[in-house]
């Protein structure tokens, strides 16, 4: 059997520029905080209503409205990207993350979340544009902001009574 050659590591000068670049990588690794994921999320939020939606969200979504939220981690990865929220008031809320995968990048995700008419549950709805906002707005408005419920097609993720105590399925 061939023992496989290794090269032992080698001590760098801490002024040198291999120095300098390690330094570089320890920063872009490094997550940050819980809090500085809450405050890049409410600000991501508020630029993209205000990029994307600049005649109807900016103008009634007041940017200190966001309230963000740290990514959740799962066995040390993320499960799920940072993310913020604003109330719109009646019960609808803004929802806002990043979408991240390998091929496209980051792109925005903004979801539009409204109860439902049977009480007990939410609708949520991913606006693509300014343009499917309003429409969605205007089928909205009959009902004053509340999704209508269809029980065969069971579109709303309403919310289930608990079981009884010590009952099993």
């Amino acid at each position: 059997m061939a023992d496989t050659l290794h090269t032992p590591a080698r001590p760098y000068d801490p002024h040198s520029p291999l120095a300098y670049l390690m330094e570089l990588a320890a920063e872009a690794v490094d997550e940050g905080s819980e809090d500085e994921e809450r405050d890049a999320a409410e600000t991501s939020a508020a630029h993209l209503v205000y990029r994307a939606y600049t005649y109807s969200l900016a103008q009634a979504v007041d940017p200190e409205t966001w309230q963000g939220y740290p990514a959740v981690r799962e066995h040390g990865a993320r499960r799920f990207e940072a993310s913020a929220v604003a109330s719109l008031g009646g019960g609808l809320w803004l929802h806002h993350t990043l979408r991240i995968t390998e091929a496209d990048g980051a792109s925005d995700v903004l979801t539009l979340i409204v109860p439902c008419t049977c009480e007990r549950g939410y609708t949520d709805i991913v606006l693509d544009t300014e343009d499917v906002l309003m429409e969605l707005l205007a089928e909205l408005r009959p009902t004053h902001g509340l999704s209508q419920h269809d029980d065969v097609a069971a579109d709303c993720r309403s919310v289930q009574t608990a079981p009884p105590l010590g009952h099993r399925p």
